[in-house]
C-alpha cells in the first residue's frame, strides 16, 4: 500500500508505491526503467514484488494488496471496485496467444472428452478456453508444471502461457489450438491477456504521475532494447537470448504503450462475452487511467 516517508534529507515526504508483477521476461523488460532507476520520478519511490500471475489475481481480488498490480483481464471484474486499469503496460496477442498442447495429435473437438491442465481459473487463458467450449473439464496446475505434467502422462493436454508458447514443441508436444488465433478469427480483434491495475484510492494526481512513469519505463526499454533484454534474461525461463527477444517482442511493443481503440474494444468484448456466457459472475465496468 502507498505510504509517505521522509526522503534522506528529511526535507519532504516521498510517496512509496508498491508494484507487483510476474517474474517473466516480458514484465521484467517492461519495468526495466523503473526497477533499475533509469526512470526516476521526483517525490516517488517504487518497490517491486515478483509473483506468479494467478497469485496476483487472487491477492487483488481478496484485498487491494498492492498499489499497482499485474492482473489477468479475466480477474478485473472481481477487483474493479478497488482498482482501475492503466492505459499502458498490457500484454496483447496479435493473432497469437495461449495454446492448448497435448502429448499426441488431437482435434479441438477432442478437448471436451479429456481433462485439460490450466494455469488458474482467473487467467485470461482460462476465460478464452471456456468461451471456446464451456464443457471442457479443467484441473488447475502451476503454469510452470503444466508441460512436465503432460510429459509425465498425468494429463492429456494443457493450457500453456508465458514462455511455454515458444518451447512446447521442443518437448515433443503438439498444438491443438492457439486461442489468440482463434479469437482473431472469431471476433476480428486482438486477444488482451493481462494488464496493470492501479488502486483507485491513490487519486487522480497520483494516477497521472504513475501512468507516465510506467509509460516512460516501457519507452526506455524499447529505446534501450539490448540493455533491457540483458536485464530481462534473468527471468527468461528456458529461453536463449534469441527466443527471449522473440517472446519480449510478442508482448512488449507499441501496443504496450497504448492499447489503442481496438485494444480497448477487445478488452470490453472479452469480458462482456465472459459475463454473458456465465463464466464471469460480475458485470464488468471497464475504465482506464491515461
Amino acid at each position: 500500500m502507498s505510504t509517505k516517508t521522509p526522503d534522506l534529507a528529511g526535507s519532504k515526504a516521498v510517496n512509496e508505491i508498491s508494484i507487483a508483477h510476474s517474474p517473466d521476461s516480458d514484465d521484467a523488460f517492461m519495468f526495466y526503467g523503473l526497477a533499475t532507476n533509469k526512470v526516476r520520478v521526483p517525490g516517488y519511490r517504487f518497490s517491486h514484488t515478483l509473483c506468479d500471475i494467478e497469485t496476483l489475481n487472487r491477492r487483488a481480488r481478496e484485498e487491494a494488496f498492492y498499489d499497482i498490480t499485474a492482473i489477468s483481464f479475466h480477474a478485473y471484474p472481481y477487483l474493479q471496485e478497488n482498482y482501475t486499469l492503466m492505459g499502458c503496460g498490457g500484454s496483447v496477442g496479435e493473432g497469437y496467444g495461449p495454446m492448448v498442447v497435448a502429448s499426441r495429435m488431437l482435434d479441438v473437438n477432442d478437448l471436451g472428452r479429456i481433462r485439460v491442465a490450466v494455469p488458474g481459473t482467473l487467467t485470461t487463458a482460462y476465460l478464452a478456453l471456456k468461451i471456446l467450449n464451456p464443457e471442457i473439464m479443467t484441473v488447475t496446475v502451476p503454469f510452470d508444471r503444466i508441460i512436465p505434467e503432460i510429459l509425465a502422462g498425468n494429463y492429456d493436454a494443457g493450457l500453456i502461457i508465458h514462455e511455454g508458447q515458444l518451447t512446447y514443441s521442443t518437448s515433443g508436444l503438439f498444438r491443438v489450438i492457439d486461442l489468440g488465433a482463434w479469437w482473431r478469427e472469431t471476433t476480428g480483434l486482438v486477444l488482451p491477456l493481462g494488464g496493470n491495475a492501479i488502486r483507485r484510492s491513490l487519486g487522480a494526481k497520483a494516477h497521472k504521475v504513475i501512468s507516465k512513469a510506467l509509460r516512460d519505463s516501457i519507452r526506455y526499454a524499447l529505446d534501450h532494447r539490448e540493455q533491457a533484454l540483458e536485464y530481462a534474461m534473468q527471468f527468461a525461463r528456458d529461453l536463449d537470448t534469441t527466443m527471449a527477444s522473440q517472446f519480449v517482442s510478442m508482448y512488449v511493443n507499441e501496443r504496450t504503450l497504448d492499447y489503442g481503440a481496438d485494444g480497448r474494444e477487445a478488452i470490453r468484448k472479452l469480458l462482456a462475452m465472459g459475463h454473458e456466457r456465465g463464466i464471469i459472475s460480475i458485470a464488468p465496468q471497464v475504465d482506464f487511467v491515461d
